[in-house]
């Protein structure tokens, strides 16, 4: 093949969406095109000459290579779907084709394959199911992974659990995935917000009815317990139910039988529950608004959700998780988000949770026009025109001039002196390694007290 030939070939295979790339009959990398580059995170002369498996780390790479078969056997593979892990350790889902490449007498000379970035695909596949499992719940939190290993040993059992914690801390999340890891997984669980239907609706919803049990009740509907037979029965927001109601629920638990309206046969409620709420119950049974009873049987697990304010080193994480699910749904190419726009995240209390990180994103995702997002893509509220106070930052320093070391400065000082000077705690709540924040310590000539939040004082 000609030069001019070879740049032909060139300029197609980089103007081609799918990742493309070539081996010799020793399965060394003749050629890997752009897109291959931006899949696998791995540069172009990082590849060629090297063993496809040393760069392509697919989960077949090992067992099963599809491209291995088809120079054995001359049969394509088309669109198989696989994993790959790219440079930056992330497991990546594709489909793969291959094909063999012949010279000008039909002779072997290696093999080629092309690759498609599923990604998009199966994020979209989770926002239409709704789906989620464990592994979704991203945290380095110490708290969060205590609950963790409690969903783990909790899981498999039929035992009645109730999750507590604020308005969008996971608490869906959480059922989920105890479903999941359950013996119940290939059941349905089913969902039912006790606090957003007016307390006449939801006990048909929850029990269901017969024919006749009131005027339009014109043939038999299943409730939501009859729904989730065999799975789990999720009752989100349980502080909200009424009296009449909460003796009703009460038999499901203690006998797991249960009568729909208008009818005089129980039925069995073959179900696994698990209750939510954002409200103190032990304060509602005090006050008499909930069952003591009821209370004592829901309350056999309880996992309770720590405010994100609570667990800021999983900001970073959360952050970057959903600018890439954002990026993908939206079509954007956004890489990521500013340290400065960090910096304010990092400082913001989060009345709304994970729930309010998200939208945030989500807003900031779709007015982004750039590769990174910026304090100007974030909602008005996280721009207050004031200077910084107590190391919060604020778009208006910025616009000012303030250099960014001294508004860095003054943010970690703030974090530092909240953690009573303890490094270790201010690292992992800013989501970064001790030894980092010792380097911007020093380089940021920020004095230490000699005795820190590690020193009890004597």
């Amino acid at each position: 093949m000609n030069q001019s030939a070879e740049n032909q070939t060139e300029i197609i295979l980089n103007s081609i969406a799918d990742g493309v790339f070539t081996v010799d009959t020793e399965w060394k990398i003749t050629s890997f095109n752009t897109a291959a580059e931006k899949i696998t995170s791995i540069k172009r002369e990082d590849a060629i000459g090297n063993h496809c498996w040393e760069v392509f780390r697919a989960n077949i790479c090992e067992k099963g290579c599809v491209l291995r078969r088809t120079m054995e056997t001359g049969k394509q593979i088309v669109n198989q779907p696989v994993y790959i892990v790219n440079a930056e350790s992330e497991r990546i889902p594709i489909s793969i084709s291959t094909a063999i490449l012949k010279d000008k007498k039909g002779n072997v000379i290696g093999g080629a394959e092309t690759f498609r970035d599923l990604s998009l695909v199966e994020e979209l596949k989770k926002e239409i199911s709704g789906q989620k499992t464990f592994q979704d719940i991203i945290s380095k939190n110490k708290e969060m992974q205590r609950l963790f290993a409690m969903i783990e040993q909790v899981a498999e059992s039929n035992t009645t659990i109730l999750i507590e914690g604020q308005s969008g801390t996971g608490k869906e999340l959480f059922a989920k995935a105890i479903h999941s890891l359950s013996h119940r997984k290939e059941g349905p669980i089913v969902t039912i917000n006790c606090g957003s239907i007016p307390d006449t609706l939801l006990e048909s919803e929850l029990f269901g009815y017969k024919a006749g049990a009131f005027t339009d009740a014109k043939k038999d509907k299943p409730g939501r317990i009859a729904l989730a037979r065999g799975g789990t029965l999720f009752l989100d927001e349980i502080g909200d139910i009424s009296s009449a109601l909460q003796v009703r629920l009460l038999r499901v638990l203690q006998e797991r039988v249960y009568e729909p309206l208008g009818s005089t046969k129980s039925e069995k409620a073959d179900v696994r529950i698990v209750a939510a709420t954002n409200k103190n119950l032990d304060e509602l049974v005090r006050k008499g608004l909930f069952r003591e009873d009821l209370y004592y049987r829901i309350n056999v697990v309880r996992l309770t959700l720590p405010p994100l304010k609570e667990r800021k080193e999983d900001i970073p994480l959360l952050v970057d998780r959903f600018v890439k699910k954002f990026s993908r749904l939206n079509g954007k190419d956004i890489h990521g988000i500013t340290p400065e726009t960090l910096s304010i995240l990092m400082a913001h209390e989060f009345p709304g949770n994970i729930r309010e990180l998200e939208n945030i994103i989500e807003f900031a995702s779709v007015i982004c026009k750039d590769s990174y997002i910026s304090i100007d893509h974030l909602p008005e509220h996280l721009q207050p025109d004031t200077e910084i106070k107590d190391g919060v930052i604020n778009n208006e320093a910025l616009r000012k001039g303030l250099p960014w070391e001294t508004i860095e400065r003054n943010f970690l000082s703030n974090a530092l002196k909240k953690n009573r000077w303890n490094r270790k705690i201010t690292a992992e709540q800013l989501g970064m390694h001790p030894t980092t924040l010792w380097r911007k310590i020093n380089r940021l000539n920020i004095k230490l007290p000699e005795k820190d939040g590690r020193f009890k004082n004597k």
